[in-house]
């Protein structure tokens, strides 16, 4: 689906220099079509993303819709609309998702 397609794109994209320049963990709940746990490791060595949990403790929590996270990572919806109160749930460093932004 969209989600799983989503983090195939974004597995693709870890660079060593993301990772060395982001430091952060980041875990995805998502709700809807392809939802359940996410996330992408831009932290340990090579970096990762995939479906579960993430392989060390996630520095940010972001719930959301699937389709927000999917229009937010296709550049559909800016991630300043995406992480709206009320559309989103984030727990964590916010200046470590403000970093994210850069990834998109």
């Amino acid at each position: 689906g969209p989600v799983a397609e989503t983090f195939r794109v974004i597995q693709g994209a870890v660079t060593e220099e993301y990772v060395r320049s982001t430091q952060g963990v980041f875990q995805f709940e998502l709700s809807g079509d392809g939802g359940g746990t996410w996330y992408i490791d831009l932290k340990t060595k090579d970096g990762s993303a995939g479906f579960g949990k993430p392989p060390v403790t996630a520095d940010v929590v972001m719930s959301m819709s699937s389709a927000d996270f999917v229009k937010m990572f296709t550049d559909k919806i800016k991630p300043f609309m995406a992480f709206m109160p009320g559309n989103s749930n984030i727990n964590g460093d916010m200046m470590l998702t403000l970093s994210l932004e850069k990834m998109l």
